[in-house]
This record gives C-alpha cells, structure tokens and sequence, in this order.
C-alpha cells in the first residue's frame, strides 16, 4: 500500500479538522439558537420553503457575506500573524453590530461553549491571546488556524454550518420535511459560494450587516410566550 507524501496528509487532517468544527455534533450546543428565524415563523414571515429560502438568502447576502465571513478572514489572519491587538479588535468589532441582547448572548456562550471545549482537547492558544468573553467567530477563526484549514475552506465551513443551523430549526418548528430542507440546500449551495467571494472582495470600511428584519424578529423574541429556542 503506498503512503501519501506529507503535505497531503496536512491538507488530509485540515480538512478533517473542518469537518469536526462544523459538524452538527460538536457539543456547544447551537442547536438551541435560531438566530429570530423562530419569531420569523411566529410572525408569518417564514412559513413555507419558498419562504425560507428567500429569508436565507437574505440573510446570507446582507448578513453573513458582509459581516462574519470577511470578519473571520481578517481574525484568522490575524491568528497566523499573532496579532492579538487586531484580534481583539475584530472581536469587539462583532460584539458591537449585535443588534439585541439574543443574538449578543449566543455569539458569547458559543464562543465560551467552543473555547471550553478546545481546552480540553488541548488546542487553545496562550490565555494572554484570547479577548475575554471572546465570541463564536473569533474562537472558530482560531480553531480554523490551529488545525491548518486554508481561508477560503474556514468560510465555507463556517457558512455551511449556518445554512444546516437554519434548516434544522425550520425543521422543527415548520412543516418542512428533510427533504424539502434538501431541496433548500442543493437551491442555496451556489449563493454560498458567492457570499464567500463577496468576503474576500470587501474592504474594512465596506463591512457590516443590513439585517433591519432579523434584528427586529430577535427583538420580538425575547417576549415570545412560547418558543423552543433561546434565540
């Protein structure tokens, strides 16, 4: 049997590494979170396929392509450079453009369950890098750059997880079957990709997310009288 040189094994165990951080398995519990797509469906906003993927891809374009996916190339550069200062300022950077107290507390708690957990595998960097309370993104672009993940693979992962994120909860809590959730994703993979291209386009002064309608339906959650999900 032969062996493969070296740098494909690198490439081998960074793209394992990938598929490891964004597996739903990965216990820091995300699945508890539906970023207000659950008052989107209270609302009647969402309430069918059609629906939710114009909602997703909405959110893809003017939320995720312009803010945590050019955010994340910026924070694992600056990971690989060492470069706490930058680091920090990214991170305080995502925490302000969190419109509401829901969508700050899960970027901190998924970052807080992420941190946790790279701890025990032995995968952290030195206490003095990490920002305190450091949220999602910022831990995720550190656990990309530990275990090798190229830039472009970290957004795609990181979008990836997003998308099945969404679909999970939509699957709960509409009448949206597995397989019309498959039909969303063969529909959304291509818009994936060009909000990974509209992140490596965008320059710092470009950045930030137009999300009026997500901000307002995780407004509205907080006051929700019955829901499954804590955002």
């Amino acid at each position: 049997m032969s062996t493969k040189p070296g740098s494909d094994m690198n490439d081998d165990l960074a793209l394992l590494g990938l598929m490891q951080l964004v597996s739903p398995a990965l216990p820091i519990g995300a699945f508890a979170w539906s970023q207000g797509l659950e008052s989107a469906f209270e609302l009647g906003w969402v309430k069918d396929e059609e629906s939710l993927g114009e909602w997703l891809t909405g959110v893809l374009d003017d939320g995720l392509a312009r803010c945590e996916l050019p955010v994340l190339i910026r924070l694992q550069g600056a990971w690989a450079a060492a470069d706490d200062e930058t680091v920090g300022y990214w991170d305080d950077w995502l925490h302000a453009n969190r419109e509401t107290a829901e969508l700050a507390a899960e970027d901190m708690r998924l970052g807080a369950s992420l941190t946790r957990l790279l701890g025990s595998l032995q995968l952290l960097p030195e206490a003095s890098m990490m920002p305190r309370d450091a949220g999602y993104v910022t831990v995720f672009a550190w656990a990309a750059h530990v275990r090798g993940v190229p830039v472009r693979q970290t957004l795609l992962g990181f979008a990836w997880s997003w998308l099945e994120n969404q679909l999970a909860v939509a699957c709960k809590a509409l009448p949206l079957g597995h397989t019309a959730a498959q039909r969303l994703v063969e529909r959304l993979r291509p818009a994936l990709v060009e909000a990974v291209d509209m992140a490596l386009s965008l320059k710092d002064e470009e950045l930030g997310p137009v999300l009026p309608g997500l901000a307002l339906a995780s407004a509205l959650h907080e006051t929700q009288y019955s829901r499954l999900f804590r955002s």
